[in-house]
């Protein structure tokens, strides 16, 4: 894949990913996740440029609780890839109906994800466009966890737990996660978005993005972060 192959990446271990999701995130701008599909008309190859992520630790992880995690009461039926080693993408339903991707980080048994919030499609445009027609420009493509969900191809529940690191096939589907070889020094952080309560305020600056990169998703608040930022 030679995008890959001049870009300066290399291929993510389970060692590069088993430290805390706040300590990975930042690693994860600039990384490529490659997903390729097959079909009817033969396999796809999306590659997506990671822009913007978030962290999330799941209960007893870290210094504090983080009641935005999926992870917060405790191992579920749901959140079960979440406890399990690094490198296998949690991706899970949202509202009904976007597949949003999840990069599992942490040592085994302890939970913990990045969401991949943004990138830019470096590769398989065509396909991912023709999985995305509402996007109205390249840009949007992957704009959003949702879309960039929908524009790799990974659905929930077919492709939950899939493996990045050694690239294991399942449901018809291959991921590989390839990293940068240091961490970027254009980096800005501040609040997740749309997360309901403190969860969502300046408590929690657990989202990262590329400074300035246009494929970065807008800010919104959360339920009620606005208002608690606003008291503080």
């Amino acid at each position: 894949m030679t995008v890959l192959d001049t870009g300066g990446l290399v291929r993510a271990t389970r060692a590069d990913l088993d430290a805390l999701p706040l300590e990975v995130a930042p690693r994860l701008l600039g990384a490529v996740l490659e997903v390729t599909t097959g079909g009817a008309t033969g396999d796809a190859t999306v590659a997506v440029r990671i822009t913007e992520v978030e962290a999330y630790h799941g209960v007893g992880t870290g210094d504090r609780p983080d009641p935005g995690s999926h992870a917060r009461m405790g191992r579920t039926a749901r959140n079960e890839v979440m406890w399990g080693e690094p490198g296998h993408l949690y991706v899970y339903l949202s509202h009904g109906i976007h597949s949003c991707v999840n990069v599992v980080c942490g040592p085994d048994g302890v939970a913990g994800g990045v969401l991949l919030r943004a990138g830019e499609i470096v590769e398989g445009v065509d396909a991912a466009a023709l999985r995305r027609p509402a996007a109205r420009t390249p840009r949007d493509l992957a704009r959003g966890p949702g879309r960039l969900g929908d524009a790799v191809g990974l659905r929930h529940p077919r492709h939950n737990g899939i493996d990045a690191v050694t690239g294991a096939p399942q449901e018809g589907a291959v991921a590989r996660l390839w990293l940068p070889a240091s961490v970027r020094s254009d980096i800005s952080r501040g609040p997740r978005v749309g997360v309901a309560g403190i969860a969502g305020t300046g408590a929690f600056p657990w989202r990262f993005w590329i400074t300035g990169d246009p494929t970065v998703s807008a800010f919104r608040w959360g339920r009620g972060a606005r208002e608690l930022s606003e008291g503080s």
